[in-house]
């Protein structure tokens, strides 16, 4: 059976890209993602909504995949799924989308790892949490054929 994921990503800039992933076949009905409207409905009504929204989404899944665009990393949002996801004990995982064309049928270039802005542990025993986190390229590491391998990695990972 397939496990719920959540797919975190820049929803104005990266959505084409990121409909290529999660419609790619693996997890159709088992899938935990926010829908792009839910996302620009919540947005109008305030943070307070987004939150709920995010939240909801995240409590039905036990994967978070990151999707890296160009500017992913620092977006205030994708931040927030990241710390949830892992302070809730999820499998946590990035997919690079630069190789994938997006609606206009262009590439974009490689964005910085998101999971290089967050610190884990204190003194002497800080590391980053790329350390703990994969990151693959959809295209490059043939995602179509491996994305299942590579959220079933990050859960047990996670002791899931």
């Amino acid at each position: 059976m397939a496990r719920k994921v959540f797919f975190s990503f820049h929803y104005s800039r990266d959505i084409f890209r990121a409909n290529v992933v999660r419609n790619s076949g693996f997890l159709q009905e088992e899938t935990g993602f926010v829908d792009h409207s839910l996302w620009e409905k919540s947005k109008l009504r305030g943070e307070a909504a987004l939150t709920q929204l995010i939240d909801s989404g995240l409590r039905g899944a036990g994967v978070t995949v990151v999707l890296i665009g160009a500017q992913t990393a620092g977006r205030k949002w994708v931040n927030y799924e990241i710390e949830q996801s892992w302070n809730a004990g999820k499998g946590l995982l990035g997919i690079r989308l630069r190789n994938l064309k997006d609606v206009r049928g262009s590439y974009d270039v490689a964005g910085k790892n998101p999971f290089d802005d967050f610190t884990l542990g204190q003194g002497t025993g800080k590391k980053s949490l790329s350390d703990h986190v994969e990151v693959y390229d959809w295209v490059n590491d043939d995602g179509y054929h491996n994305m299942s391998d590579w959220i079933e990695a990050a859960a047990k990972e996670r002791g899931l």
